[in-house]
């Protein structure tokens, strides 16, 4: 028991870095350990997701999902931040951030407004990037004729007023 407690002093720990941190902040609520394989469907309401295990199905996290270095998902994710240390096979559609760190694979189309790459990651897919997670330019206000334009353009002045 003695040596356990020295152990965590000296910062010993099976998350790693960014595990920690959220630890220490009482924000990690979900985690799939390593030796764990999960099919179906997650649905996070609140807080992070850690996965060092395997997954394949569905994830939706409002929080951040983080992917260890062992970790190894097959899934379409919809998160608000995805920090990658793993292997992933699938779309990942995130609100604000991507992380891929080193060593990290990712096969599958990803979507965000931030995008962090780090030497050593494989990536094979479409990236679309944009500011606040929109698509910079609409096809409805392309194909929409001249006096719909104009009567949106006096809506939204009106609103500015």
């Amino acid at each position: 028991m003695k040596k356990r407690n020295n152990e965590s002093k000296k910062g010993f720990s099976m998350f790693g870095k960014e595990g920690d941190k959220m630890i220490s902040e009482g924000k990690m609520n979900s985690i799939i350990g390593k030796g764990c394989k999960i099919n179906g469907t997650i649905d996070v309401e609140d807080g992070t997701l850690r996965i060092d295990g395997e997954f394949e199905g569905t994830i939706n996290c409002p929080g951040t999902l983080v992917i260890g270095k062992g970790g190894v998902v097959k899934a379409d994710v919809k998160v608000n931040n995805a920090v990658v240390g793993g292997n992933v096979h699938g779309n990942i559609d995130a609100k604000e951030k991507i992380e891929l760190q080193a060593g990290s694979r990712l096969e599958g189309d990803i979507k965000t407004t931030r995008l962090v790459i780090d030497e050593g990651v494989f990536f094979e897919g479409a990236c679309k990037m944009s500011p606040g997670g929109r698509s910079p330019v609409t096809t409805a206000a392309i194909d929409q004729p001249e006096d719909k334009k104009e009567e949106k353009k006096e809506k939204a002045n009106a609103w500015a007023k």
